[in-house]
């Protein structure tokens, strides 16, 4: 009886070898043909030099979706086709001007205004600046301090933070509704220091919401340069009475027609449990959003070409979704969810790369423990990769909207060091993007979608 147990034992321990092995030699070969013949850098270039910006509603949006739409029906995959969305369309009209006026002496400061603002009178906005770190704060002065002002929300990025999304996340909140805040309390206008770490002279700008104000409560905000703000804030210190002049010219238009671009390999085995991969199509419209998402976007479209190329036939269905409207109102996730309700879809795992075209370093994973250890354990694939970080934290704004009853979100996590240097500003170009980065990143999301295809997840227990 011993003598049989063992014999098991050392048949799925090399049953368990075999299969192990087998995985690590195909991880390998996802990051030979991620690096030695990848298609992602001549997608991204395509998308960023002869499309460019593509913020939602925009005719490079438009031409982004046709342009993806046929690179992914030349891959020979099973399904192409587009899903219908309505998206936002705000334009910014002509450049911003600002100018700091101390006195009779004008410095000009560069500044962009933030998605969905209003204009400023067509002669611009002159008035004296509240400072202040942020909402919190504004909303102890009081309108009496902040009336007829404008509001400038100046908490920086805290630098002590290894992982900057988390910089970032800590005050973001004065961008996104900092004008509602300060027009609550009777501000004539807002600026918000950029969100970013380097001092620059780089406006970043980004979505705001004046929340459920009556549109004449609405005023005019923009962001304002590091480099801007440290000036600003100087030139207060020493005159309080100081006043500040921007002009902008942006407007809302009504929705626009746009589109979820989605490509699909049929599973072989479970056909109706879904696994998406994307990232979203739409970019802000000062650049051509090479890092914030057209890296994600092309990635993404990497994976399935580099299965498809393999001759790879997924057990579960394999979906590639490029989103529309990441930035500006997130239609694009809310559709397709709607739609996969609507369908009775069954999500079993979504990843999603928005976080730059960076050297990867892991994943931010939403699940229960079951299958977070599930996924920790894969790491021994990765490490000859330099893949080391596997934890909880936020996958990704468009595969949020997902709802599937059992389903494993993932984030693809580049290094993050630089990447708000480029976020949402004008040096979002193709240039700041590394191929073998890129093409690093794109290896590494294949390799985890496979895993996943290959083992599945782990399902609640039932009561």
């Amino acid at each position: 009886m011993k003598k049989t147990i063992l014999l098991t034992a050392l048949v799925l321990n090399g049953l368990l070898s075999s299969a192990q092995t087998n995985d690590e030699k195909n991880i390998k070969l996802f990051y030979k043909k991620a690096l030695t013949e990848a298609k992602c850098y001549t997608w991204l270039e395509y998308l960023s030099n002869d499309i460019g910006a593509r913020l939602s509603g925009s005719k490079g949006a438009a031409e982004a979706v046709e342009y993806t739409k046929r690179q992914l029906e030349s891959l020979g995959l099973d399904k192409v086709y587009l899903q219908e969305v309505m998206v936002p369309h705000w334009v910014r009209g002509e450049k911003e001007t600002a100018y700091i006026l101390d006195g009779k002496v004008k410095t000009n400061v560069p500044i962009c205004a933030l998605g969905a603002s209003i204009a400023t009178p067509k002669t611009g906005l002159t008035a004296e600046v509240i400072e202040v770190q942020g909402i919190k704060e504004l909303n102890e002065l009081g309108a009496d301090k902040v009336k007829g002002k404008i509001v400038f929300y100046n908490r920086p990025m805290n630098p002590e933070n290894i992982e900057t999304f988390t910089s970032y996340g800590a005050c973001v909140d004065q961008r996104y509704a900092g004008a509602k805040e300060a027009a609550k309390l009777g501000a004539v206008g807002s600026i918000v220091r950029s969100m970013g770490l380097r001092l620059d002279d780089f406006p970043h700008t980004g979505n705001q919401s004046y929340g459920d104000l009556p549109k004449e409560q609405y005023i005019p905000t923009a962001a304002i340069s590091t480099n801007g703000a440290e000036l600003l804030s100087k030139s207060l210190k020493a005159n309080p009475s100081l006043k500040f002049y921007f002009k902008q010219s942006c407007e809302t238009l009504p929705d626009v027609l746009s589109h979820n671009v989605i490509g699909e390999l049929t599973g072989s085995v479970n056909p109706d449990n879904i696994m998406v991969v994307g990232g979203h199509l739409d970019s802000w419209d000062l650049a051509d959003g090479s890092h914030d998402d057209g890296a994600g976007v092309v990635q993404s479209m990497e994976v399935i070409r580099i299965l498809k190329n393999l001759n790879y036939k997924p057990k579960n269905t394999i979906r590639v979704v490029l989103f529309m409207n990441e930035e500006n109102g997130g239609k694009g996730g809310a559709k397709y969810e709607e739609v996969s309700k609507q369908k009775n879809e069954n999500h079993i795992f979504a990843l999603e790369s928005d976080s730059g075209g960076f050297s990867p370093r892991g994943f931010s994973i939403e699940a229960d423990d079951a299958n977070l250890k599930k996924i920790q354990g894969f790491k021994d694939f990765f490490e000859p990769y330099l893949v080391h970080s596997f934890t909880i934290g936020h996958a990704g704004s468009d595969i949020s909207h997902l709802t599937s009853k059992a389903i494993v979100k993932a984030g693809l996590k580049p290094d993050s060091q630089r990447y708000f240097d480029y976020h949402h500003a004008a040096n979002d170009k193709f240039d700041a993007i590394n191929k073998r980065e890129l093409e690093l990143g794109a290896a590494t999301m294949t390799s985890l979608v496979y895993l996943i295809d290959q083992t599945g997840i782990e399902l609640p227990k039932a009561n």
